[in-house]
């Protein structure tokens, strides 16, 4: 099956881009579009990086950053909803049996 794809003019750090891309992709490449930017103002009024090349590349470390950030706090409540799951897991388990005692007893 041939997908059909289309080219979507963007702009970023003050230049077009043509990024071509199927269809139903364009609202969410739209939305990158529009973090992207707000991310490169963020870094532009920091004042402390000059040069399109060196705004992008503190940029795309910024958000990097922020994604593992994200990714680590995701594995530790992850973790934290396993651990509790356990226990809770364990409390029903210890009920039950205490229960089937009881019937059995």
């Amino acid at each position: 099956m041939n997908k059909k794809t289309s080219p979507l003019k963007v702009t970023i750090l003050d230049k077009e881009y043509l990024i071509t891309c199927e269809p139903e992709e364009a609202d969410s490449l739209n939305n990158a579009i529009k973090f992207l930017n707000t991310k490169v103002a963020e870094t532009k009024k920091n004042g402390s990086v000059i040069g399109s090349e060196r705004i992008a590349v503190m940029t795309a470390l910024n958000i990097a950053n922020e994604m593992l950030e994200r990714k680590k706090e995701n594995q530790d409540n992850k973790f934290k909803i396993d651990s509790t799951l356990s226990r809770l897991q364990n409390k029903i388990n210890n009920a039950l049996d205490i229960e089937n005692q009881l019937d059995y007893g």
